[in-house]
């Protein structure tokens, strides 16, 4: 009977042009795919770079497999396909290539207790062909423990219930080394039917398993990330909704008093929606009759940046409640700043409004200054010395006053509302504010003078988010 280990029995043998296309061709896919992936840098926080390392890895190993495999078949081919064969052809050469393949053959033949290994299989083993095949019996010795039933039970359904092989399992080689082999055989029936031998393939898929662990990882690891950025971004959403004003429309304030103040503040979002930044604004009536007007922004983004934005929105808050001016208000902010745990950088700006007098009160930090409109005509305020919260320790703000008139304007905006360079076709953020100057004269409320700023900057891509708040003096 021919042995199944060296059978040869292709009904049409492809064409050796045929198949030297099929090598040079996964040569260079091969190639391509070792590029990218030699291109691709990857560091322990880059879930995405992993995994796409790990799937460049998994397509080497596959595109490896597939030249070994056509090598095999053109070293097979035979010199004239149309003679026909009258014995199995002596195996080629054995090059150095070939010694590094990972696929073996065997066969196991129960009549005479002949066993019979490739070359290939002696090395995916690691073991010297002098010391012998092993018998069935004994292959089982080199596997894990857990995975010896699941060899016993293919052997035994093929050999008893002539049913295929097909299974994997890993084995201890003699160097320590661990492989996971993927076995596929038949049994070889006699010509009473009964089992005369079993073949079997054995194929060194532990490089495969180990890519296809690393892409499974890499995913799973992926999947979380974007999981715990989703939560993250839940909670500072809910956290920013619960820390700003919840009021919508104009607040006026305070209301027996001549200079009323009609305030209506917005926020802006990033173009990237998941960028939930520091950014506040804030309206206050003050316990004395004056009114709190302040906006600001903290470095960074996600919960800790909106964590942030509370703890300095609260401070901000009581301090002004208790009287504290913003000069020195500013000045406690930024020790409260450089002593936090998370240490940030911020910018902020705040008003006092004292409507007796007509006042506006105000200290800046490393903001941009409030802009004033009157007449039609806008123009920003001279501002105060003030370094940004948490650059410097000791750091001392000034304080500057401008008095203020019936139908006046004045806005209160985050950087993030303009663009970050400007370009040459059109005006930067401040002087495209200032030119709305005529439409705000002709506002009747700061409500309407809100939605004219988002008008304007509203379909902006901007890279980060911002506020805008708007005060209009009444009669």
């Amino acid at each position: 009977m021919p042995s199944h280990l060296f059978a040869d029995r292709p009904a049409q043998p492809p064409q050796p042009g045929s198949v030297d296309a099929l090598i040079s061709q996964t040569r260079r896919l091969r190639g391509e795919v070792d590029a990218v992936r030699r291109d691709t840098v990857v560091d322990d926080s880059d879930a995405q770079g992993r995994w796409q390392r790990a799937l460049c890895d998994l397509a080497v190993h596959h595109l490896d497999d597939l030249g070994q495999h056509l090598g095999q078949l053109k070293e097979g081919l035979p010199p004239a396909p149309q003679e026909p064969v009258a014995a199995p052809a002596a195996a080629p050469e054995t090059t150095v290539e070939d010694r590094q393949t990972r696929v073996g053959s065997a066969e196991w033949n129960l009549l005479t207790d002949e066993v019979t290994w490739s070359e290939e299989l002696f090395q995916i083993f690691g073991r010297s062909p002098e010391a012998g095949a092993l018998p069935l019996d004994e292959l089982g010795s080199t596997l894990f423990s857990e995975d010896q039933p699941l060899l016993t039970a293919m052997v035994t359904d093929c050999l008893v219930d002539g049913k295929p092989i097909d299974g994997e399992f890993r084995i201890v080689r003699a160097d320590g080394r661990v492989r996971t082999l993927h076995m596929r055989g038949e049994p070889v029936l006699d010509s009473d039917g009964c089992t005369a031998s079993m073949w079997a393939v054995m194929r060194d898929v532990s490089e495969l398993r180990r890519s296809q662990r690393a892409v499974r990882e890499s995913r799973d690891s992926l999947q979380r990330h974007r999981e715990i950025a989703q939560t993250e971004h839940r909670l500072a959403v809910e956290l920013q909704e619960a820390v700003l004003p919840p009021w919508r429309g104009s607040l006026r304030f305070p209301h027996d008093s001549t200079g009323t103040l009609d305030v209506a503040a917005h926020y802006m979002p990033s173009a990237t929606s998941a960028l939930i930044g520091g950014d506040w604004y804030d309206a206050l009536e003050l316990s004395d009759g004056c009114s709190l007007l302040t906006v600001g922004d903290l470095t960074g983004h996600g919960v800790t940046a909106t964590s942030g934005m509370a703890l300095m929105l609260g401070a901000l808050r009581g301090m002004a409640m208790a009287g504290i001016e913003p000069g020195p208000l500013m000045g406690w902010l930024n020790q409260l700043l450089e002593s936090s745990v998370q240490p940030a950088l911020g910018s902020a700006v705040c008003c006092r409004y004292d409507p007796a007098r007509r006042v506006l009160s105000w200290a800046q930090a490393g903001h941009p200054a409030p802009l004033l409109f009157r007449d039609g005509q806008g123009r920003s305020l001279q501002p105060p010395e003030g370094v940004l919260l948490g650059a410097t320790s000791g750091a001392v703000y000034g304080q500057a006053e401008e008095r203020l008139e019936a139908g006046d304007v004045v806005v209160l905006h985050t950087d993030g509302l303009t663009p970050r360079s400007i370009e040459f076709s059109r005006a930067d953020g401040t002087e495209r504010l200032l030119a709305l100057a005529p439409r705000f004269s002709t506002a009747r409320s700061a409500q309407e003078c809100v939605r004219i700023v988002t008008e304007e900057f509203g379909d902006n891509e901007r890279e980060d988010d911002a506020c805008v708040l708007v005060a209009r003096i009444g009669l």
